[in-house]
């Protein structure tokens, strides 16, 4: 890819991590982190039997301690947008990110619920999942990150990367 595709593949990192550090922003409100499970519950409303199953598993996984798993994904959300952000550890950032666009969208947007009538999307974090992966093979770190500069200076340790 030629040096314009993969500078403005790392613009558009840097704009998704700014998006990514506002919704992490709202992640840490009181209100997110102290009503999670009913998020999740909210995925749930007029799903298919199937769905509403499915849902149930991970009521019942983070109903264990909905706090401390608010905090992951605040925790998370926050080090994907600085990772996208800065350009560090950016593969790692996207993969992170494609991984947890789709548990958000398979939970708490109930695989985007295009299963009843009236429904007119499919959810925004499979768009997400998709934009990271156009991240990753854009190669979004090669320009304008913290990435670019450790790679000249540690080449082994981006030699797998």
């Amino acid at each position: 890819m030629n040096t314009i595709g993969t500078k403005s593949f790392a613009t558009l990192r840097i704009t998704f991590g700014i998006v990514w550090l506002i919704d992490a922003a709202f992640k840490w409100n009181p209100a997110f982190l102290n009503n999670f499970t009913d998020y999740l519950m909210e995925g749930t409303q007029n799903q298919p039997i199937f769905i509403q199953v499915w849902m149930h598993i991970w009521i019942q996984m983070v109903s264990a301690d909905p706090h401390f798993f608010a905090i992951i994904v605040a925790l998370a959300e926050t080090a994907i947008a600085i990772g996208l952000l800065f350009g560090l550890f950016t593969r790692v950032a996207i993969a992170g990110g494609i991984v947890l666009s789709l548990i958000i969208w398979a939970t708490a947007e109930g695989f985007g619920g295009p299963y009843t009538a009236g429904s007119t999307d499919i959810g925004a974090a499979i768009i997400y999942a998709l934009l990271f992966v156009a991240l990753w093979f854009g190669r979004s770190w090669q320009h304008y990150s913290i990435d670019a500069s450790l790679r000249q200076r540690f080449p082994s340790l981006y030699r797998h990367w």
